[in-house]
């Protein structure tokens, strides 16, 4: 019996990529804290997640009854593949344009670190199920 990597990660390695984009984009903000003009951007996870499942990413959820709702949704992922950047509103707008707020960034990509592990240690057990499957443990 052959060992469906589809199946048997499910949705983790997308949470994975799509909490890799999230860090990137939130650390692009922290970076860019001083620059002129500069908007504060995020990436909606759940929408992204929902929208790469619904266009086939690698989730073990299908349709196998006509009466399964459809995750058809939004246009989070882009026409490379990513996930759409939202520009986030800030509270307290600075003289120069510049919507980062530090604090907010600094917890928010604290807290996407965290979520990031959490996924990486799901899917690493997932991979340790596997390894036993293929042993025969």
């Amino acid at each position: 019996m052959a060992i469906s990597f589809h199946n048997a990660l499910g949705m983790r390695e997308s949470a994975l990529t799509i909490r890799a984009e999230r860090a990137g984009v939130l650390a692009s903000n922290l970076a860019n804290a001083d620059t002129p003009g500069y908007k504060a951007k995020d990436i909606d996870f759940a929408q992204a997640l929902k929208s790469k499942m619904a266009n086939g990413g690698n989730s073990g959820i299908r349709m196998t009854d006509h009466q399964h709702m459809n995750l058809q949704g939004g246009n989070s992922v882009g026409s490379k593949g990513s996930s759409e950047q939202m520009y986030r509103m800030s509270s307290q707008p600075s003289i120069d344009g510049n919507s980062v707020e530090e604090q907010v960034e600094h917890a928010e990509f604290m807290k996407n670190s965290l979520e990031f592990q959490t996924a990486f240690t799901l899917l690493n057990s997932s991979f340790a199920g596997l390894r036993k499957a293929i042993k025969g443990e």
